[in-house]
């Protein structure tokens, strides 16, 4: 009863806020404040490469209540640690599974924890890598070789990991990519002109496919 109840919140909250995103302000001493000009740009690109009409005022959430289930999707970034309460773990459990969708962008130092914190959320699913043929990489953009390298860590390969609850992606997580920094002004990384544009590209993918599914 309780997940049908929260069910129907969640439903009837899109039909009033559909076109809103926020980021988690997480506990735990990571910064979930990083990147602060990335989502703001990503959905000014959004909105005039795609169908959406975000709101630009980004919002900034606990999990410390329901105002979760106001956004179809949430992000999560930042370096260093991440903990999650044991009633925020029920929280965006409920969420996600009542149709939220959240997308965690690697910024350096994040992994460790957000893996932790993920399997605290989902015991019982695995982070699989998403190929290359899933539609989160065939929306308005298509990206045939899968998630793109936008900013170095370690030198590895960057790869798109997600969970899937009963063969719904609920969470998109890029590994290896930190596609955050580049949605960030030009001036704070340098990064390419032909990086940014697929950062924005990959990141306007995401946001379309959430909002879909």
């Amino acid at each position: 009863m309780k997940n049908l109840t929260l069910l129907f919140i969640f439903l009837l909250s899109l039909n009033i806020s559909s076109q809103e995103i926020a980021v988690i302000q997480y506990k735990g001493g990571g910064d979930w404040y990083a990147n602060p000009t990335a989502l703001p740009n990503l959905v000014k690109f959004t909105n005039l490469n795609t169908k959406t009409q975000i709101d630009k005022n980004i919002q900034n959430i606990t999990l410390d209540d329901e105002t979760i289930f106001d956004y179809p999707i949430v992000f999560i970034t930042g370096h260093g640690n991440i903990l999650f309460t044991n009633d925020e773990i029920s929280i965006l459990r409920s969420y996600l599974i009542s149709g939220g969708f959240l997308h965690v962008s690697d910024n350096y130092g994040l992994d460790k924890y957000i893996r932790r914190e993920l399997k605290k959320v989902f015991p019982e699913l695995q982070l699989q890598e998403i190929p290359n043929n899933h539609p989160i990489y065939h929306q308005t953009f298509s990206f045939p070789k899968g998630l793109p390298k936008i900013h170095e860590h370690d030198k590895k390969p960057p790869q798109g990991f997600g969970l899937f609850y009963e063969g719904r992606l609920i969470v998109f997580y890029d590994y290896e990519s930190d596609l955050s920094d580049g949605w960030e002004d030009t001036a704070v990384h340098n990064n390419p002109k032909e990086t940014r544009i697929k950062a924005l590209q990959m990141g306007a993918n995401i946001i379309e496919y959430a909002f879909k599914h």
